[in-house]
């Protein structure tokens, strides 16, 4: 995961760099493009991984690897609407999501690139999830480390020796996923996978029941990017462009942040599934509460080191040196980055759920952090306390759904302990 936001990130140091605050602007407007692709990828990835793992846990081992091929035919499936939306629509959807003249270029390039490249990251993503619940998690991980390299390398080798600008930095993008399918191949190459295309028909009910225990990574990318999109209308209204710019910082260093909350929620997910497929709840429980303290000490640390190094953190983006847009990243890191003292809770619990094959739970607490209490959150917030307001919406809506989440689960345990002799 975290090597999934690095690909942004490093886009978004190299733009600042090589293009200055108008890529910013630009990259930060068609971000929400991204969060959709990866959502899926990530749904299909996390939703078939998870059922392939309890069905594994319960010895189903021959149902277990059909769920693989019929990943695949819904990777196959998506591909196909995401390409069709890039040959018809990409033009309508960059002016939707608010390009204007001076960045629209910029902003429908990264939009063409990103869907061109669709199918790559969905099947990147798909095999990682695989390979990391057939026993194979350092692969899983050695090939998203790959790929963020290979993007940093070719994000500095396509903006600056071969002045590509925009579209070198979504080559480099869109080129790293590849890599990592290719490390991800040696999990076959070496004969260690228990699961393999099969030669079966789609299934669609098939393709929806396992996309179903994804749902929840699907909603978390498609909250990121529905608050993205909106925060970007918002702040164009009270800052403009600039202010859209230092959105644009904040955003991808919350990105990687989250990403490794969300690494850890996706670590300890075959670990449960394993567990709760044998019975065992007691350390279903067990690894619940150590994730939780981890990402509690992860998010302290994390504040700390941002409040303190404010400053510097955005002028590694602020090239020009435009003393507003530091002045606007800087107040919004300090405001802003509280969120994640319980993004990483909600984050946590939400795959706990998922990986017990409880789907509702966890969709609710995607839901509630993405649409329906952000949101509105941020359009009250703003229209009386301005850039404040903004930044204020992410910490108030995570410490919100923080509350809800635990009574959800404090009631799914009162529940489970109808059925375990112990919870």
């Amino acid at each position: 995961m975290i090597g999934l936001s690095c690909y942004i990130l490093a886009d978004t140091f190299f733009v600042a760099k090589g293009i200055g605050a108008d890529g910013l602007a630009a990259l930060n407007i068609a971000l929400p493009i991204y969060n959709v692709v990866n959502g899926i990828g990530l749904m299909l990835g996390m939703g078939g991984a998870t059922r392939f793992a309890i069905l594994k846990g319960e010895g189903q081992t021959e149902h277990a690897g059909g769920i693989f091929t019929q990943t695949l035919y819904a990777v196959f499936l998506c591909s196909i609407v995401f390409l069709l939306v890039d040959g018809f629509f990409s033009s309508q959807i960059a002016t939707w999501m608010g390009a204007n003249g001076e960045i629209y270029d910029m902003t429908l390039i990264y939009l063409q690139v990103v869907l061109a490249f669709s199918p790559a990251f969905l099947l990147n993503n798909v095999l990682n999830c695989f390979v990391r619940n057939d026993g194979n998690p350092n692969l899983a991980m050695a090939a998203m480390l790959f790929g963020s390299l290979g993007n940093i390398v070719l994000d500095y080798l396509f903006i600056f020796p071969l002045q590509m600008g925009m579209l070198g930095a979504v080559l480099a993008t869109g080129m790293a996923p590849l890599m990592g399918i290719l490390l991800l191949s040696t999990h076959f190459i070496r004969h260690k996978s228990t699961f393999k295309i099969k030669k079966q028909r789609p299934v669609i009910m098939d393709m929806l029941r396992n996309a179903r225990l994804g749902i929840a990574s699907l909603i978390t990318e498609l909250s990121s990017g529905t608050v993205i999109l909106i925060f970007n209308i918002l702040i164009l209204g009270i800052s403009g462009n600039m202010g859209v710019a230092a959105y644009g910082v904040i955003a991808n260093i919350a990105l990687v942040v989250l990403a490794i909350f969300t690494g850890v929620a996706h670590g300890i997910q075959p670990i449960i599934s394993d567990h709760f497929g044998r019975g065992e709840s007691q350390a279903v429980n067990r690894v619940y509460r150590y994730a939780l303290c981890l990402c509690i000490a992860l998010a302290v640390g994390i504040y700390v080191f941002s409040f303190w190094q404010a400053d510097a953190m955005v002028a590694l983006f602020n090239s020009d040196g435009d003393p507003q847009l530091q002045q606007i990243a800087n107040e919004g890191i300090k405001i802003y980055f509280v969120g994640f003292l319980f993004a990483g809770i909600n984050l946590i619990t939400a795959m706990y759920f998922s990986a017990i094959g409880t789907a509702k739970p966890s969709f609710l607490i995607a839901i509630l952090r993405g649409f329906v209490v952000m949101i509105p959150a941020a359009v009250l917030l703003s229209s009386f306390a301005q850039m404040v307001g903004i930044w204020l919406a992410f910490p108030i809506t995570e410490a919100i759904v923080c509350v809800v989440g635990q009574l959800i689960r404090r009631a799914s345990l009162k529940e489970q302990a109808a059925h375990w002799s112990v919870v």
